[in-house]
């Protein structure tokens, strides 16, 4: 399993029924993808004070790497991601992200 973590970095002039949209988005097209077991997202609330920029963030579970393959190369995950990289500080360098392999 992968768990592909993004961070995201929103612009302060971008409204919360934007970020939510995109984020929601994002979790429907992902649904909709076979080796996709879950999607969760919401807001960062840095309880240890390590990741003041991070506004927000989502985590997919995929059941390998074709599944991740799969999403990454999708044209509808292309026009999300440019979406999600309008809506954050300095484009695509407002989005974090940490792909962890977990089991075998």
């Amino acid at each position: 399993m992968i768990l592909h973590c993004v961070f995201c970095s929103f612009n302060s002039d971008a409204s919360q029924a934007d970020r939510t949209a995109i984020l929601s988005d994002l979790a429907g097209f992902s649904q909709t993808l076979d080796g996709v077991l879950a999607f969760d997202f919401g807001a960062n609330h840095d309880f240890e004070n390590k990741s003041p920029a991070v506004t927000d963030g989502f985590v997919i579970r995929f059941r390998g790497r074709q599944a991740l393959a799969a999403y990454a190369d999708h044209p509808t995950h292309k026009v999300l991601g440019a979406r999600l990289c309008d809506l954050c500080e300095g484009g695509a360098d407002g989005v974090m992200v940490v792909d962890l392999v977990c089991g075998d």
